[in-house]
């Protein structure tokens, strides 16, 4: 198993920090960015080999790779999403397809997480799952975040922002677990998603894979303090949440 890493965005909300960094090397506690974070996760659970994709301010992340393999004992594999600025993350986890078919642990290069999320992920493996989605069941939702509606028997029916809150099962969070015998039919979904609409979300490649059959399961992370940091009070809050790890 290994790492995957959505680093590519470029996260203009969070100006000046993205004027010359991506969002995913935004410093949340000291000089320990978000990517910082997620890496130590990784490390943590045993992971040796991390698969990056990097796209806007790229340059940034390979001046940074040789320091960040030291620090956490990971092997880094760069992957350059040649529309990181025009297209959404459909097309950029699309770029990591040859990664996924090693199995991963995939993370948003903006979600500050504790470890424990990865945990929960890998201990529900074992069922027959090939897609398990890191779900928040506590949270309150409203409009922005990205909302699942899972069945208890078949697995996630709905997942998409363009939801009442009410309906909700949780928030997936950002993290999931990919076995690589998903892999193909994931990239497919994924293609088929980007072709539609270059502004479609990963999610949305989910949303066509569930649409053909394909069962996608989810893990209830707990309560657990997490922000996917978006803006400057998202940065404030994963601030706070990141000197509790």
């Amino acid at each position: 198993m290994i790492g995957l890493v959505l680093a590519a965005g470029a996260g203009r909300r969070l100006r000046p920090y993205t004027d010359t960094l991506p969002k995913a090397l935004v410093p949340v506690d000291g000089d320990t960015t978000i990517l910082d974070l997620t890496l130590g996760n990784f490390a943590e659970i045993g992971l040796t080999e991390v698969a990056i994709i990097v796209g806007y301010k790229k340059e940034a992340v390979y001046e940074r790779k040789a320091a960040l393999e030291a620090k956490y004992g990971l092997k880094l594999t760069l992957i350059d999403n040649d529309k990181a600025e025009e297209w959404n993350n459909a097309y950029s986890l699309w770029c990591g397809r040859d990664a996924i078919k090693h199995d991963v642990i995939l993370a948003n290069g903006d979600t500050v997480h504790p470890v424990s999320v990865e945990k929960t992920l890998l201990a529900a493996r074992g069922n027959g799952q090939k897609i398990i989605l890191a779900l928040d069941t506590v949270k309150q939702l409203a409009d922005e975040e990205m909302k699942v509606i899972v069945d208890p028997d078949k697995g996630v029916q709905r997942i998409t922002k363009l939801m009442d809150p009410a309906e909700a099962t949780g928030e997936y969070i950002g993290v999931t677990l990919i076995e690589g015998s998903a892999a193909d039919e994931l990239a497919d979904a994924l293609k088929t998603t980007f072709e539609r609409d270059p502004d479609l979300y990963y999610e949305d490649g989910y949303q066509e894979l569930v649409n053909r059959g394909f069962q996608v399961d989810v893990a209830p992370i707990g309560d657990v303090k997490w922000v996917e940091i978006d803006n400057h009070d998202d940065l404030a809050k994963g601030r706070d949440i990141a000197c509790q790890y």
